[in-house]
């Protein structure tokens, strides 16, 4: 098993649109009092906190929301590596493991030694216009270059370490991680790979006669996509989209900062996670 993880000087955040889960938070707070521990509450968007977490204050961010406020939480943590335990306000909770009326017995279990850090591969993302480097981030879950408003396809051209992999006329193209592959890509016909792989996904989303399989590429491998037409735009992280103008291109390789989550129990907890989601929703769907 890993080694275990006790937190020092934990924060406790909240989906600022969700009522419920600012009182989970303020009970998660009074929770770690009562233990002679401050932990202080707040939502995950509030300024002064971010400035506190990204400044080394804690070592352990507790997010109440969904798996939207998780990534949220993962593009503000990774940069100082301060884990995530995940607590589930949300519909789904992919990359969730504590349900909302769990968390005080996990919280125990954390204080018995029973947790550990898993770490998460993340992506850097770079938008490129005639050499000069537009803007860069950092994603969790996928990168897409896809078709704006107009219902027209787009051409893409796929390139790994430098050479042409593939052209495509489709609606667009996910260049995932292994996290992400239970988010869109999945949604899109992809693959799921499990959490502790470094491998980049591609995922076509409805391609029209070209190559309609996803292409799970070698550890390290830098990809890069090319528009070649109009009406692409880029995605990163679900954040609003960036339009593409033609011969623009998206860069895309392993980042060099890792998304840190806190987990219970052995690391086969992934595919329990997942299978119990799955059945969850086919088991809504048939009702």
């Amino acid at each position: 098993m890993p080694e275990a993880f006790i937190p020092k000087r934990p924060v406790v955040t909240a989906h600022q649109k969700m009522p419920e889960a600012f009182v989970e938070a303020e009970a998660m707070s009074a929770y770690f009092k009562e233990r002679g521990m401050e932990a202080p509450y707040g939502s995950i968007y509030d300024e002064d906190l971010r400035k506190r977490i990204r400044h080394g204050e804690f070592d352990m961010l507790i997010v109440a929301g969904g798996d939207g406020s998780v990534l949220r939480a993962g593009h503000l943590c990774a940069p100082g590596g301060v884990p995530i335990l995940g607590v589930n306000l949300g519909r789904i909770g992919f990359l969730i493991q504590v349900e909302r009326q769990e968390w005080r017995e996990y919280f125990d279990k954390l204080f018995n030694g029973e947790a550990w850090i898993e770490s998460r591969m993340m992506l850097h993302v770079e938008h490129i216009r005639a050499g000069e480097i537009l803007g860069s981030w950092n994603a969790l879950n996928e990168v897409v270059v896809a078709r704006g408003q107009l219902l027209r396809p787009v051409r893409l051209t796929a390139s790994v370490d430098g050479r042409q992999l593939i052209s495509y006329l489709t609606d667009g193209l996910i260049a995932s991680t292994p996290t992400g592959s239970t988010a869109y890509a999945l949604a899109a016909g992809g693959p799921i790979l499990p959490p502790e792989l470094r491998n980049i996904l591609l995922v076509p989303i409805a391609p029209h006669l070209s190559v309609d399989r996803a292409i799970v590429l070698s550890e390290g491998a830098n990809v890069s996509i090319s528009n070649r037409g109009e009406n692409a735009v880029l995605s990163v992280d679900g954040q609003p989209p960036i339009t593409l103008l033609e011969e623009d291109h998206v860069d895309v390789c392993a980042a060099d900062v890792t998304t840190r989550f806190v987990r219970f129990g052995d690391p086969g907890y992934f595919y329990r996670n997942l299978t119990a989601h799955m059945n969850e929703n086919s088991l809504g769907f048939s009702r």
